[in-house]
């Protein structure tokens, strides 16, 4: 397994004014195989984002352990730790001053974290992700200058300069288009056929999700609900109980993976 996740507990510090019910992670048990893009799906407050602070050692677990291939990820340090797993967040901050080529650069840090200055090697590696995430041509352009499909694929061939072994995507097509997230899709899967990278997508986008993803981690309120390939996990029952509202569950004509639409409220009385 790339990652094994064994009973992880995790807990905030109780906050002020104190919520009535403090978020607690609980009994969270999964695994990633090598080349395996796995989903986490589930609402706000779900767990998601702990999870991504937990693998990348940003939080530690209060109860059971996380395996970085076979080894305990307590055991390394953070740059071990970046070697292995890259982030690709929801985007750069606004007003990033660096060029793609710059921010590319930023993935190759891990690899030798006390110099300063990149050396041929360290440029080969970034062009190759750049050339990967199909934005080498652009690599001399400020980040500002980008649309926002073309900055996330920045964003993406950074965390494949980091030449990780996991790579985790947080809301991947959170602030993109319709065009931009077919594109994304396409990417991905493309990076995990050509190059072997697994991948752990969290994602509030069930249908991207399953069309993505071999298989789904559903948390709700800091526990896991079920994990399965999406055909097993994206059943209407199971959604309705989790979000709290009425969903119909349908295959696509196109890939045949399931297709999650809402029923919204009102609709029945238009």
């Amino acid at each position: 397994m790339i990652v094994e996740a064994r009973g992880v507990g995790f807990a905030y510090p109780p906050s002020r004014p104190r919520r009535a019910h403090p978020f607690r992670l609980a009994d969270l048990a999964f695994g990633l195989a090598p080349g395996e893009i796995l989903g986490v799906i589930g609402p706000n407050s779900a767990g998601k984002t702990t999870l991504i602070r937990l693998l990348t050692r940003v939080l530690e677990p209060a109860a059971g352990e996380i395996l970085l291939e076979g080894r305990p990820l307590a055991r390394l340090d953070r740059a071990e730790v970046a070697r292995r797993v890259a982030v690709v967040p929801q985007g750069v901050p606004p007003q990033f001053p660096f060029s793609v080529e710059e921010l590319v650069l930023m993935g190759r840090f891990p690899h030798a974290p006390a110099r300063y200055f990149e050396d041929a090697a360290d440029r080969a590696v970034a062009h190759g992700a750049m050339a990967a995430a199909g934005v080498l041509e652009l690599a001399a352009l400020p980040l500002d200058s980008l649309s926002g499909g073309e900055r996330q694929r920045a964003v993406i061939a950074r965390a494949l300069a980091q030449e990780p072994r996991l790579l985790v995507l947080d809301e991947p097509t959170a602030h993109l288009d319709l065009r931009h997230q077919a594109e994304a899709a396409t990417l991905l899967r493309r990076l995990n056929r050509e190059r072997g990278v697994s991948m752990l997508l969290v994602s509030h986008d069930l249908n991207f999700a399953a069309e993505v993803c071999d298989r789904l981690l559903l948390l709700a309120a800091g526990r896991p609900v079920r994990l399965g390939t999406p055909e097993e996990v994206l059943e209407a029952p199971v959604l309705e109980a989790v979000y709290g509202c009425e969903v119909h569950v349908e295959k696509s004509a196109a890939s045949r993976r399931p297709v999650v639409q809402v029923v919204w409220p009102d609709a029945r009385g238009r």
